[in-house]
């Protein structure tokens, strides 16, 4: 079996004056939901054999904060190709994971992860549902394959096992709280 986990970096400060969408840095909620995340992921005993990571400064703070939360190092392999990646590069990302990996995080950007939640899981499902509404800024999705090779992920085949929201965790996360 193996298990991919999608994490989308936290809020981010539009209010920042950065030149580059690539350089927008969180602003303090999502560095609170980020480290509630973390500490919520450590709870659940959820660990990974490998992390990929979209280089953006939103991405790499968000993972600073849900290693701190979480109490230990996630060191990611920074792919160029999940900044703000397709569903389409995002699967073949997956395919070519080593099929030595059984449990895989990858943090990056919408739309992309959340419309590879949509193609990979199952049609039916009340998680399921709850991403086609929405897949806020800090939320993880985990889902389940029973496979034994990367390469044999394929679209409508996976479990979603998990969709956790900050606001699921702590109500003065959602969208309508400071």
């Amino acid at each position: 079996m193996k298990t991919l986990t999608l994490l989308r970096h936290a809020k981010s400060g539009w209010d920042d004056p950065v030149a580059r969408d690539f350089d927008r840095p969180l602003n303090p909620k999502g560095q609170r939901a980020a480290a509630m995340m973390g500490r919520h992921m450590k709870s659940l005993g959820l660990a990974f054999d490998h992390v990929i990571a979209s280089p953006a400064v939103r991405v790499v703070e968000t993972l600073q904060h849900v290693s701190q939360g979480y109490g230990d190092e996630l060191t990611p392999a920074w792919e160029q190709r999940a900044y703000l990646a397709s569903a389409a590069t995002l699967l073949d990302m997956v395919r070519e994971l080593p099929d030595t990996i059984e449990s895989v995080l990858i943090s990056g950007h919408n739309p992309g992860l959340e419309e590879l939640v949509l193609l990979l899981s199952g049609a039916d499902g009340s998680l399921r549902g709850q991403v086609e509404i929405k897949f806020p800024t800090a939320s993880l999705a985990e889902l389940r394959f029973g496979v034994r090779r990367w390469g044999d992920v394929a679209p409508g085949e996976g479990v979603l096992a998990r969709f956790v929201r900050p606001r699921d965790l702590d109500p003065g996360l959602g969208p309508d709280a400071n």
